[in-house]
């Protein structure tokens, strides 16, 4: 089974335990952020997810969309897509027409894309960079550090916006020198939703090969 789209790496080890010292300020964007996101019954986002290491000359672009409600969510970009119903995972590969079935264990999980505006509430260290202004928009700036020092990801860098407490983008670094930048192009509050949108429907993919893995 191929590996999925890098933004299930995003957040490995949110199962540590939490820091006892953190940025208050920090601390009080982030909440703010969360309490925004989580208030939505759901959201789509159109991304573009860059990567580079520049040690390897390395620079690919890819662009994304995904709807998320609550620890449900239905992730589509470059010849993939991955649909998460809570209890179920389904992963379709278009080239080879297969689609590989898993049940979802949020504790095993390295990420879900459902955890991204809280997966600073445990296995983080947070702390204020400053504030940048980009295209005209205030943005604060703050990183977030991994507790577990085995951790690939060294550090994660989220740029909030001042105005509404909304995430403009985010990176993430690994210590084999790749840089993952997640950019938000478009973002849509409580798009609409049903029962089919976090299911995987095998009429709709003529000859698919099931894979399942349960």
């Amino acid at each position: 089974m191929k590996k999925t789209f890098s933004l299930l790496l995003l957040a490995a080890t949110l199962a540590l335990p939490a820091a006892a010292q953190q940025d208050p300020k920090a601390g009080k964007i982030l909440d703010q952020m969360s309490a925004k996101y989580q208030a939505l019954k759901a959201f789509q986002a159109t991304f573009t997810q860059t990567l580079e290491n520049p040690g390897a000359k390395v620079k690919q672009n890819i662009n994304g969309d995904i709807i998320v409600s609550g620890q449900k969510f239905r992730l589509k970009i470059s010849g993939q897509e991955v649909i998460n119903n809570g209890t179920t995972t389904w992963t379709y590969l278009k080239n080879e027409n297969e689609v590989n079935i898993s049940d979802s264990d949020p504790d095993s999980q390295e990420m879900s894309p459902s955890q991204i505006y809280t997966m600073y509430k445990k296995g983080y260290k947070y702390t204020y960079v400053q504030q940048v202004n980009e295209s005209g928009e205030a943005l604060d700036v703050i990183e977030l550090a991994p507790e577990n020092r085995q951790n690939d990801v060294f550090k994660v860098r989220l740029k909030v916006r001042k105005n509404d407490a909304s995430v403009k983008s985010w990176q993430m670094f690994k210590k084999n020198g790749n840089q993952y930048t997640f950019f938000i192009k478009k973002f849509q509050p409580n798009p609409p939703v049903d029962a089919n949108t976090f299911a995987f429907d095998k009429a709709k993919y003529k000859g698919v090969k099931v894979v399942d893995l349960r």
